[in-house]
């Protein structure tokens, strides 16, 4: 079926199978691969993009589900100028990853966050962080990040 969307600030037409997830379409047909696929079942957070700004598991939407909608991945979160988003280089600045498996749909998750609320408490943080699981770090270095990236697009007076 045709597929026509916004990908990362620009128009995008495409062909995809009823079944095919939005996952694949990124990875596979696209060449998209800072999505990455962990779980399958929404569990773990490493697929998330934003569809419309919110945070969603690529790995269980349907490609066809974002129709006429605006995706962001981590490939279109840099400034146009290639300098990194102030959440990409909070999580440089405080360690925030290591293997780097988890960082992209953290960051987009973060995104998302501090779209809706540009001062979280440490709770906020904890609570909407929740469905992202990052095996090598510890949480530690990811909430200093958000915090930072918080701190920092405030400052800047960004989103």
């Amino acid at each position: 079926m045709k597929l026509s969307f916004q990908l990362n600030g620009r128009s995008v037409e495409t062909e995809c199978e009823a079944q095919e997830t939005l996952a694949e379409l990124l990875r596979d047909q696209l060449n998209l691969t800072g999505t990455k696929v962990s779980c399958e079942v929404q569990v773990c957070g490493a697929c998330t993009v934003l569809v419309d700004g919110l945070p969603v598991s690529s790995c269980t939407l349907l490609a066809y589900e974002v129709r006429d909608r605006d995706v962001l991945t981590i490939e279109g979160l840099a400034r146009p100028d290639g300098t990194l988003h102030p959440i990409q280089q909070a999580f440089i600045d405080e360690f925030a990853f290591q293997c780097g498996f988890c960082t992209p749909g953290m960051i987009l998750a973060t995104k998302a966050l501090l779209d809706e609320n540009p001062k979280p408490t440490e709770d906020d943080i904890t609570h909407y962080m929740d469905g992202n699981i990052c095996r090598c770090t510890g949480y530690v270095p990811i909430i200093r990040a958000i915090q930072r990236a918080a701190t920092t697009m405030a400052q800047e007076g960004k989103k």
